[in-house]
């Protein structure tokens, strides 16, 4: 059995990062805790019970995996039910930074993007992923993950541009 140290201590270190990407890829803040422990089992399950950084690309797949599942199973039941989504309430906020002008224009500018880019974007600056681990987790080559990366950048500054002009 693993030592509930090493978990604790890798859960430090990766564990925001997963998160982020996590929000990124359900509808609310507790979908997305579910979605991050359900791809942590589930990488568990099948990986042994030592965490390794190595393992850190298949747990963004697994999170981008159990996060669809999740939505499918979420829209057949609600589909099923034919009944309104309650309001949620304000949307949930990606970032653990202060709640500044700043911080809010990023994530606005950030939620605007398409998501191809949105998700490329996130996965190398705050997941630290190289773009051949990118290309693995969102079945793409790394090519495009590289230009999906340089074109969701592009679209970003600009984004980002508009929200500090707006806000002044």
């Amino acid at each position: 059995m693993a030592d509930t140290a090493t978990w604790s201590e890798w859960l430090k270190e990766y564990g925001p990062r997963l998160m982020l990407y996590a929000r990124q890829q359900t509808r609310s803040e507790a979908d997305a805790e579910d979605v991050l422990q359900n791809a942590l089992v589930k990488t568990w399950k099948s990986h042994g019970d030592v965490p390794r950084e190595e393992l850190l690309g298949l747990i963004y797949t697994n999170i981008r995996r159990c996060a669809v599942d999740l939505a499918r199973s979420q829209d057949r039941r609600t589909q099923r039910e034919q009944t309104v989504v309650a309001d949620e309430g304000p949307p949930v906020a990606w970032f653990e930074l202060p709640d500044d002008d700043e911080t809010r224009a990023l994530q606005v500018a950030l939620s605007k993007l398409p998501e191809k880019f949105r998700e490329v974007i996130t996965l190398k600056l705050w997941g630290e992923l190289t773009f051949a681990q990118i290309g693995k987790t969102l079945a793409i080559s790394q090519n495009t993950a590289a230009s999906r990366y340089r074109y969701g950048l592009e679209a970003l500054r600009s984004q980002l541009a508009s929200e500090v002009e707006s806000l002044r």
